[in-house]
């Protein structure tokens, strides 16, 4: 059924509550009424077409309407669209269990899904700390704490907001939050080091060291985003950090969390971005992307030796009891798999450095314009920062929201584009053409210009 604009608009704003979502401005800034989409863009109720600069909130890895992936999904609808994976098992989950133990680092091997990046933090959290607990029968673990950063964001479950450390979207929910040891962002050192790589890192990793120091054998794991803070504005790291961490996590003898639900399935450059500075966590938590954005399926992959803590006959306690109703969802896991196909026939991985690159290169347009602060990259994701006066670091006032102006802007060149505040966040299609990382690119200086009246 057809239904015209002002009828959904009006069912919009009577009846549903949009996350992270301002209502008191929301009708005002325009938001758009999808109804199709096509390739990598997305078309509203009006027939406009829109670039999706963010993959539809950094999960749509190969555009919309992918064949391979439209067809796997309506092949699966026509044998089971779910069973339940407690105590049972159905065929995509085992195959795709199974394709992602083969393609991440040894060792590990074993595969716990979930419904989404928040659930697979969250699923790891649990695990770490029911291992600690019964690693060794008969012995009381102290590793009950949890290691984080200042700025991580690790979705809105309770568990993975314990963790977080954005004050501005957790600190009203400290009453029922756990609390957890946190060490300052690496970011946070950037500016010390004065643009020194070497001294960069290591202001952050003694930073991480002392807290280790001080209460290291009481920390079931450090949970960390590697290579770059996606919600908090996308704030990088040191070259070398990742590794650090994996080195003082080791000498600490607790485990690392690596959460790459933003910057995983290839959007670091990399099929995991752990890979990039050779580093195997102990659990790895996957989102996302990892259905090419086509349904909610998360993934916790973790090392067989923490699988074997959870062994024994099923009188003494140690299975793990937590789970979801739609845990290895059938339709979920035969996108994934279609997902994983297509970087495999396709060679997709093998040509990411090119991508990131020819972004890197697109970038330059933008860094000399006025307001243009900072220009942070990791693989194919960027964050441009903008500020009120660069060289004071004056920020613009919240109430103008310039960064939703921004974006409005760059709407009327046919891009969409969803700020973090006054971060104009680029998160594409890793199967971005040069012409459209060209007109991604030119909207945002377009938005720019015309949002600060900025003289070219």
């Amino acid at each position: 059924m057809k239904y015209e604009r002002e009828t959904l608009e009006e069912w919009d704003d009577a009846h549903v509550w949009h996350p992270f979502t301002p209502h008191s401005v929301y009708r005002q800034e325009k938001p758009l009424m999808i109804e199709s989409a096509d390739g990598h863009e997305l078309i509203d109720v009006d027939g406009s077409r829109f670039l999706d600069g963010v993959g539809s909130l950094w999960c749509n890895i190969l555009g919309h309407r992918r064949e391979e992936l439209d067809r796997a999904v309506s092949e699966q609808l026509s044998r089971v669209a779910h069973a339940t994976f407690l105590g049972n098992a159905s065929v995509p989950g085992v195959v795709l269990a199974k394709r992602l133990s083969d393609l991440a680092p040894a060792p590990l091997s074993r595969v716990f899904y979930s419904d989404s990046g928040s659930t697979a933090v969250e699923v790891a959290i649990k695990m770490a700390l029911q291992y600690w607990s019964q690693h060794k029968p008969g012995e009381k673990s102290k590793r009950t704490r949890f290691l984080s950063f200042g700025e991580a964001y690790h979705g809105d479950t309770i568990g993975s907001v314990s963790v977080g450390g954005m004050d501005l979207f957790h600190a009203r929910f400290g009453p029922v939050l756990f609390e957890a040891e946190r060490c300052q962002s690496p970011y946070s050192w950037r500016d010390k080091s004065k643009g020194d790589d070497k001294l960069w890192l290591e202001l952050a990793s003694r930073d991480l060291e002392s807290v280790l120091e001080r209460c290291g054998d009481q920390i079931a794991a450090i949970v960390l985003e590697p290579g770059m803070q996606g919600a908090a504005g996308m704030l990088t790291q040191p070259p070398g950090y990742v590794k650090r961490v994996r080195e003082l996590a080791d000498r600490a003898g607790t485990l690392l969390i690596l959460d790459e639900v933003a910057m995983g399935m290839g959007r670091s450059g990399s099929m995991f971005a752990s890979e990039a500075e050779g580093v195997v966590p102990d659990m790895l938590c996957l989102a996302k992307g990892l259905t090419g954005g086509y349904l909610p399926l998360a993934a916790t992959l973790a090392t067989e030796q923490i699988f074997e803590a959870f062994l024994g006959p099923p009188e003494e306690g140690r299975t793990f009891f937590h789970g979801h109703t739609y845990t290895g969802n059938a339709l979920g896991c035969a996108a994934a798999i279609a997902t994983l196909d297509i970087f495999e026939r396709e060679s997709l991985v093998d040509g990411l450095p090119g991508r990131v690159e020819a972004m890197r290169a697109r970038l330059e347009r933008l860094r000399n314009l006025p307001h243009v602060a900072d220009i942070r990259q990791y693989g194919l994701s960027a964050g441009i920062e903008l500020l009120k006066d660069v060289d004071s670091g004056e920020p613009f006032d919240s109430s103008e929201r310039i960064g939703v102006a921004v974006c409005l802007a760059a709407r009327d060149k046919g891009v969409f584009l969803r700020p973090l505040g006054d971060v104009i966040v680029l998160m594409p299609p890793l199967t971005l053409s040069d012409l459209e990382l060209d007109k991604l690119i030119d909207s945002v200086a377009y938005g720019i210009e015309t949002t600060l009246q900025v003289n070219k």
